[in-house]
């Protein structure tokens, strides 16, 4: 719940949350069991209900030059997990009246309706349908407003918007941030940090992380090896092997301080887990929520049902940013059998995962610097800890 002090917010005892400990337990131990394969290889969960989080820690990771000990202060960066944070910025923009699902992103950025990019709505930016998902943009060129819009302006349509699904892995994200900087008076980073992770406790939640917090950052490093001809013939995820240069960008500190808003957050798994608690306490109509009932519960509806996502052959089930547990295909989402259908979260490169379930009141995030190369690895793993926490309430 917003506004509530953060040593109320972290509780050593799962009771306090109303979790079961026997539950938690069993959940840290199989994350100990995970991390523990793999040299450099650390992490964090957190497990929240009821506003407040249990936060648990694990193994080594390379901090500061030095491999040392993850602690309850480490922090891990999130990739995709990011993409929720961003677009709920977009939620108080549109619960606002500011910006509109059906208006044409040309509307907003200058010269974005070159190459055919007219009817791009701002829907299909926050539910992956826009129909550019090889775009690109350097961070350079973003932090710079004349060359980002020429940039935007020159990406080029692959097929007709709002006609297929296919993961958008970074450009739509960069579009929906230069909106919530030019539309909600600050830039998206200060936006997100004052009128979001503040006001939900998530101090040690950052897009954009300064300078002084990298001390506290845990490196990336790559794990496991590529999916097998076995796993590939026996995994319906169609995805490539993770490659070390799709992640280790992480380490370096321009890409920490750029803060790119669909995969540059770093956080404590409890900080994340508490943002969900605010997504949660919106969908219940809670006194204070940050959004809306009727924007969130909008925001975490699926969209676009009909189509499917090709990488797991299952209907795509995403809201406004966020992906959506449904009945069925949950594995490889980032949610469990245990989740209730109305869950909603989003996973990040090599197998982070965060969620929060109106049904339950739990939220789960599981972070790490271990990069797992293997997208059916992933899966499983994300699968395990989510069907554990889902199941932890006491009542």
């Amino acid at each position: 719940m917003p506004n509530v002090a953060r040593s109320e917010q972290l509780v050593r005892d799962p009771r306090d949350a109303g979790l079961d400990p026997a539950a938690i337990d069993a959940l840290a131990a199989k994350v100990a069991e995970t991390v523990g394969r793999y040299d450099g290889c650390g992490a964090q969960i957190a497990v929240a209900r009821r506003g407040r989080a249990v936060l648990r820690s694990f193994g080594s990771a390379p901090i500061a030059g030095d491999v040392q000990p993850v602690s309850d202060q480490t922090l891990f960066c999130t990739f995709s997990v990011t993409k929720a944070f961003t677009s709920s910025a977009a939620w108080m923009l549109l619960e606002a009246g500011r910006l509109g699902l059906e208006d044409p992103v040309a509307r907003h950025v200058p010269g974005f309706d070159r190459h055919g990019k007219g009817a791009v709505t701002v829907e299909q930016l926050l539910t992956h349908t826009a129909g550019f998902p090889s775009a690109v943009m350097e961070s350079d060129d973003f932090l710079d407003e004349a060359t980002r819009l020429e940039c935007m302006a020159e990406w080029k349509l692959e097929w007709e918007p709002g006609n297929r699904f296919v993961y958008h892995g970074a450009a739509t994200m960069l579009v929906l941030a230069h909106l919530v900087s030019k539309l909600a008076g600050g830039d998206y980073r200060r936006v997100l940090r004052e009128r979001i992770f503040e006001p939900l406790g998530a101090t040690d939640l950052w897009v954009g992380l300064p300078e002084a917090e990298h001390a506290r950052a845990a490196d990336v490093v790559v794990v496991g090896e590529p999916q097998s001809d076995d796993e590939r013939a026996v995994n319906p995820v169609d995805a490539p092997s993770l490659t070390d240069e799709s992640v280790l960008w992480a380490n370096r500190a321009p890409g920490r301080s750029f803060g790119h808003p669909g995969g540059g957050a770093f956080a404590t798994a409890a900080d994340v887990a508490l943002f969900y608690q605010g997504v949660i306490a919106a969908l219940d109509g809670a006194p204070g929520a940050l959004w809306s009932q009727a924007m969130a519960r909008d925001a975490c509806t699926p969209r676009n049902v009909e189509l499917v996502d090709p990488m797991t052959g299952h209907p795509a089930l995403r809201g406004l940013g966020v992906t959506v547990a449904g009945e069925k295909g949950q594995i490889w989402r980032g949610f469990a059998p245990a989740n209730g259908p109305r869950a909603v979260g989003h996973m990040g490169a090599g197998g982070q995962c965060a969620w929060g379930d109106p049904d339950s009141g739990i939220s789960f995030t599981f972070l790490t610097n271990g990069a797992e190369r293997s997208p059916a690895r992933q899966g499983a793993n994300a699968m395990g800890f989510s069907q554990l926490a889902a199941g932890a309430a006491l009542d």
